[in-house]
């Protein structure tokens, strides 16, 4: 599970007031979830055993295999994290002492369904394998491709200079652009 939500992009989610970051990966054998604030990373992963007893505990009206409630948990929050809420089911987070419970308030076959996700701070090395070192990686590679654009504009420049001392004008005036100032691009990009 772990690394198939590696795969998975963050969302922006909101659950009661608080706007958080979160990705999860649902599978038959369990779910893993992911959850930041950008102060804090937790997650919570669980297998089949765990999902049972929990939704024995929350949902006593039910009786449906495991699999259907994971395959419940996955309709439920994929479209949260696609952006896509639904106007029936409520997400509510608290801090706890341990770490952050997300409840989920829903129906099932008609019934109330309930589910709470119990997420723990995450390791170091989790947060950095999934949060820090993307993050690091698309930061650099913004970087080569604003060196290759700053390049490319450079480069464009010096042609349409080349044509201008050949004596070619412009058909419209309105096509003229000021040669590209790669100081004045980079101190406008930092201020921003």
């Amino acid at each position: 599970l772990e690394s198939s939500i590696l795969t998975q992009p963050w969302a922006s989610v909101c659950f009661g007031e608080s706007t958080f970051l979160a990705k999860a990966c649902f599978r038959d054998t369990g779910y893993i979830l992911l959850i930041s604030d950008l102060s804090s990373v937790w997650y919570e992963s669980t297998d089949t055993e765990a999902v049972e007893q929990r939704s024995k505990e929350l949902n006593k009206r039910l009786t449906v295999s495991v699999s259907s409630f994971l395959q419940r948990l996955s309709n439920l929050m994929c479209p949260l994290l696609a952006g896509e809420p639904n106007t029936i089911t409520s997400f509510s987070c608290h801090h706890t002492a341990r770490g952050l419970s997300l409840h989920v308030k829903s129906e099932l076959s008609g019934l109330p369904f309930y589910w709470d996700f119990h997420c723990y701070p995450a390791p170091v090395e989790m947060v950095s394998r999934h949060l820090v070192r993307p993050l690091i990686r698309m930061c650099l590679a913004l970087q080569c491709q604003a060196q290759e654009l700053t390049s490319l504009l450079l480069q464009k420049d010096a042609e349409i200079e080349d044509y201008r001392e050949s004596g070619a004008t412009l058909s419209r005036d309105r096509l003229r652009t000021e040669p590209f100032k790669k100081e004045m691009f980079q101190q406008n990009f930092m201020a921003e």
